[in-house]
């Protein structure tokens, strides 16, 4: 066992500083205590270090996927609001989230039967189940399966298969560029069953209502139900990130949960997500209603 000290280009004089070129002129810095894994895999820079105040943290091509401390607000809200808009989700497919934490809340559905992960990078699951074994446990249940490949390549031979689909990826610049196109929402919809239910990593409203214009827009086009919600988190540029949700039943309402579980068992399963969270989340301020508005209608909706 080598006893090189680890060094990473992101980190200096004991600080972590974000580089990502989606967000220019700004930047978020996390102090270190130690550096944990270093490593260039097929795909990315993989890099986990602990941190002073945010446990450890999982970082590719210098950019904060999760921190221990306020990962469950991501990985609850891209999750259950999807879920608990559906009347059975029985097949889950998660495309992204190597860390495990997405399949963590997928698998907290008595509905769900199965649940499938397909990841183009093996580097970021095993570094997770070391590192991240609270998000990674869900590695363990017997209704997971995975598969490392391309999300693309995976969609491309499933049709009316799926329940729902979401798509937990990192930002539309290297291995995840590909998951913000048209063709890729044409085939997770073509992987669904009747019904079924999309929900994507869908950017920052502070820096990205272009890209989540464009993304609405022709998910507009391919379902007949899509709409943006939002949820608060520390680490991830401004503070703020959002989700597209898609339906390919037009009755569905997103805004209002289909199923429920009592206050009891939402503070038991969930530290960020309750019925009101849900609602709330599609709650948009007006800058974002007209930036992503296709017509005048929505926007006063």
């Amino acid at each position: 066992m080598s006893s090189t000290k680890l060094t990473h280009p992101n980190i200096s004089n004991g600080w972590f500083r974000e580089s990502g070129a989606m967000w220019p002129g700004q930047s978020m810095n996390i102090e270190v205590n130690q550096i944990l894994h270093v490593e260039k895999s097929k795909f990315q820079d993989v890099l986990v270090f602990e941190s002073k105040t945010y446990g450890n943290v999982l970082v590719l091509d210098g950019v904060i996927q999760v921190t221990e401390r306020d990962e469950f607000s991501y990985q609850e809200m891209i999750t259950h609001p999807a879920l608990f808009s559906h009347p059975h989700p029985e097949r889950v497919l998660v495309i992204g989230g190597g860390d495990g934490g997405v399949l963590r809340e997928v698998i907290k559905h008595p509905q769900v039967k199965e649940a499938v992960l397909c990841d183009i990078d093996e580097a970021v699951i095993r570094v997770s189940k070391k590192y991240l074994p609270n998000m990674s446990v869900s590695y363990a249940d017997p209704k997971v399966s995975v598969h490392i490949g391309d999300g693309f390549d995976f969609l491309q031979n499933r049709r009316d298969y799926f329940d729902v689909i979401i798509t937990d990826s990192s930002d539309p610049v290297g291995p995840a560029e590909s998951l913000y196109q048209a063709r890729y929402y044409e085939l997770m919809r073509d992987a669904l069953r009747d019904g079924g239910i999309v929900s994507t990593q869908g950017e920052c409203q502070w820096l990205h209502l272009p890209l989540i214009k464009e993304v609405l827009t022709f998910a507009r086009r391919l379902f007949p139900v899509a709409e943006y919600a939002y949820t608060t988190i520390p680490t991830y540029p401004s503070g703020q990130i959002g989700f597209i949700l898609c339906s390919k039943n037009k009755e569905t309402n997103f805004k209002e949960p289909l199923r429920h579980v009592s206050p009891e068992q939402e503070l038991k399963l969930f530290k960020y997500y309750n019925a009101d969270i849900h609602r709330a989340s599609f709650v948009l301020p007006n800058f974002t209603r007209l930036a992503i508005a296709t017509d005048s209608a929505n926007a006063t909706a």
